[in-house]
């Protein structure tokens, strides 16, 4: 299932993790986890966020996808299911209307 993770990073552990260095390498490591169709990196709120788009083969990945976020970086971390356009093509074309 297409998914969108949005990462909400806390300030001073993304702050920190710049100056250490580690903020590249995770965000990198996550990209290669999940191989994600689409990834943006923006504020929101006031804090540095990420949105990555992915295919989630099975809802068990969620902790090993999600828990590096957490533990470096204090992030709040949302999973939502999403569609493309074709997807919604297909989703009313199965409406039958």
């Amino acid at each position: 299932m297409r998914m969108m993770l949005k990462a909400r990073l806390d300030t001073e552990k993304s702050n920190e993790a710049i100056r250490n260095g580690t903020l590249g390498k995770l965000m990198q490591a996550s990209m290669e986890q999940v191989k994600p169709e689409a990834a943006y990196f923006t504020a929101d709120n006031g804090h540095r966020a990420c949105y990555l788009v992915f295919d989630m083969q099975d809802s068990s990945q969620m902790p090993a996808i999600a828990e590096p976020f957490f533990l470096e970086l204090d992030a709040e971390v949302t999973y939502t299911p999403v569609m493309n356009a074709e997807d919604m093509q297909k989703g009313l074309a199965a409406l039958g209307r």
